[in-house]
């Protein structure tokens, strides 16, 4: 009856939260277009594995595993193999493109108890796409795609507490050197992160643990495609945090559930003043005029202290009109909110669920997710499917989205 209890109150709390941020309108009676803060190379946020795809893209507190990386690798610390490896799969965003695709490789090693290492390469492909010229000349078809390896050290901190820091490259060759000045965009960032994982007797009748994580990840230079430009692009600079919640129901079931709160560390696009027409207003020197918010061309540690309190707080409706709605509004808006769950057989087969949301000013991504799991011996397989709930006209880029791993583990703790 309490797990019952704890487990509805948990999904009340993300239901209401994402309920509040769901609402399509600024305040009563204006509807305003998004703001969206855009960042180059995305592909290095989305989730690679199955199992945080099935949780409402939740890792930043979960159990660890070879696939921690991406979320907290702190965690790497808490494995309980000497050895794991995985192998990621995922085809994206194919109501576009039909042989879009992300895989993922990842590889840890447990040193001691108290320390670790890990590496992973992830690998985007944008399909074959037909390159065209300023005339309209065909330059052939290409394949355009991007990769990003990294590794990380970590280390328990105290008793319960564990840290970790990661250096990333990343390579980004989307115009295959078709333009004079063009050229692949690389940038070089790190990762920081902690976890807290410890017992906890808040039920007399079962086991429990109870875990805290907070990353901050890719924190990197800017990025250009141009040999010509002076604008370089924020690489997405990420913070999360989050907690979660194991009980062990009995000697064979055990059933998680976890909340994560991720915010982008970039500047927000400033309100640029209009003309009655709608064009933009141009300073003298030929920059745009900001009525609302702050200039987002500034430096990487300035942008990270700046998306803190740069929301302008304003937006245009359909009508080309002001509407203000306020800042620390729209900064609420730019904190996502997952939720997902857990169950493990007799850790031989998982059913996971969870929940996505975005709120409509930002960028409007709300999906359900669901996956399963099954471990043999030292090999496992996760599979994992999202499932869209803010359709357009019956259909949405991220519906039928699948992700598919196979892991491999060895020198595992018996007990």
């Amino acid at each position: 009856m309490k797990v019952k209890k704890i487990l509805i109150a948990a999904l009340m709390m993300v239901a209401a939260v994402s309920y509040g941020q769901n609402h399509n309108y600024i305040g009563q009676d204006y509807s305003v277009s998004p703001n969206v803060i855009t960042t180059a190379v995305p592909f290095v946020s989305i989730s690679p594995d199955a199992r945080g795809g099935a949780m409402g893209d939740c890792g930043v507190a979960s159990d660890p595993d070879v696939y921690s990386m991406h979320y907290n690798a702190a965690k790497y610390v808490y494995l309980q193999d000497k050895f794991a490896g995985g192998l990621g799969y995922s085809p994206w965003l194919r109501k576009l493109v039909p042989d879009m695709n992300l895989a993922y490789l990842a590889l840890a090693y447990k040193i001691n108890d108290r320390s670790s290492v890990a590496g992973t390469l992830r690998y985007f492909s944008c399909g074959k796409i037909n390159f065209r010229g300023p005339n309209n000349e065909d330059w052939g078809e290409y394949t355009p795609n991007e990769w990003a390896i990294d590794a990380t050290y970590s280390r328990m901190l105290g008793d319960y507490l564990s840290g970790a820091v990661a250096g990333r490259f990343i390579y980004s060759d989307l115009t295959q050197n078709q333009g004079d000045m063009d050229r692949p965009g690389i940038s070089v960032a790190a990762d920081v992160s902690v976890f807290y994982k410890r017992p906890v007797e808040w039920f007399s009748n079962m086991d429990a643990d109870f875990s805290w994580g907070a990353s901050i990840n890719n924190i990197g230079s800017k990025i250009s495609y141009s040999g010509i430009s002076d604008r370089r692009d924020f690489i997405p600079t990420t913070l999360r945090a989050g907690a979660n919640l194991k009980l062990e129901l009995d000697e064979y079931n055990s059933l998680a559930f976890m909340v994560d709160f991720s915010k982008l560390m970039v500047p927000t696009p400033p309100v640029i003043a209009r003309q009655e027409n709608g064009s933009p207003i141009l300073n003298p020197d030929g920059s745009y005029q900001i009525l609302y918010g702050y200039d987002n061309n500034v430096s990487v540690v300035q942008g990270m202290i700046q998306s803190f309190y740069d929301a302008p707080g304003w937006g245009y409706n359909a009508d080309n009109e002001l509407v203000h709605y306020g800042k620390l509004l729209e900064e609420l808006y730019e904190i996502n909110i997952g939720g997902g769950i857990e169950y493990w057989y007799n850790n031989i087969f998982a059913v996971r669920a969870g929940y996505f949301n975005e709120t409509a000013l930002k960028g409007n991504r709300k999906y359900v997710t669901l996956g399963a799991a099954l471990k043999y011996n030292v090999f496992g397989l996760d599979v994992s499917y999202l499932i869209p709930v803010n359709t357009v006209a019956g259909s949405n880029p991220l519906e039928n989205t699948l992700r598919f791993n196979l892991t491999y583990s060895m020198g595992g703790k018996k007990g």
